[in-house]
């Protein structure tokens, strides 16, 4: 598939960044001694039990919020955010624990946090290995609107369900139906595809 090796420099792990109620922002580079770190800063007022329940929900939520935010807002700013939204999991992690679209909402709390940082859409890295995609598919990519480029990555590079990124946009699944056509035909022109090979 066209996506897949773009998406695969896409799935790096990424580094936490959290404001604990006693200091300023930090990032730490994986989400278990990011919790240790925080748990420790805290004292006692964090309990084992909280940091795995912690560290399970980050497993279960974190590559799809930062695939979701990484597609909105290319890889800096996407990473940033899905940090951001992790830190603010922790910070509120009473209310955070409970919420029924998880995914959804952290995406939401990854737009709202990073909303001030604007940077442009980078899609491209350079570096020799990463000529096993389309080099016309970065730019292309960052040329659709924010909803069609998520649209297009998730379903077609991540194999994500319409349901699903219609969940995370806050959007009929009918709508994102078309939000995928629409960026599908958009990416075809762009890049002067003629056929579907």
């Amino acid at each position: 598939m066209l996506f897949d090796c773009f998406l695969a420099s896409l799935a790096k792990p990424l580094a936490f960044r959290a404001k604990t109620k006693n200091q300023d922002s930090h990032v730490v580079k994986n989400y278990r001694s990011w919790v240790y770190t925080c748990s420790e800063q805290q004292g006692d007022s964090v309990d084992q039990s909280a940091r795995r329940d912690f560290e399970r929900f980050v497993h279960e939520v974190e590559p799809s919020l930062r695939r979701a935010l990484i597609a909105a807002y290319g890889i800096e700013r996407g990473r940033d955010a899905a940090a951001e939204a992790l830190g603010w999991a922790w910070e509120n992690w009473d209310r955070a624990k409970d919420l029924e679209s998880k995914v959804a909402y952290l995406f939401r709390v990854g737009q709202s946090k990073t909303r001030g940082h604007k940077t442009p859409i980078i899609f491209e890295r350079i570096t020799p290995t990463d000529r096993w995609f389309e080099p016309s598919l970065a730019p292309a990519l960052a040329e659709l609107t924010e909803h069609q480029r998520v649209a297009v990555v998730l379903v077609h590079g991540f194999g994500w369900k319409l349901r699903e990124v219609a969940e995370l946009l806050g959007v009929s699944i009918s709508t994102t139906q078309s939000h995928v056509e629409r960026g599908l035909r958009n990416l075809q022109s762009t890049m002067e595809v003629t056929d579907n090979a």
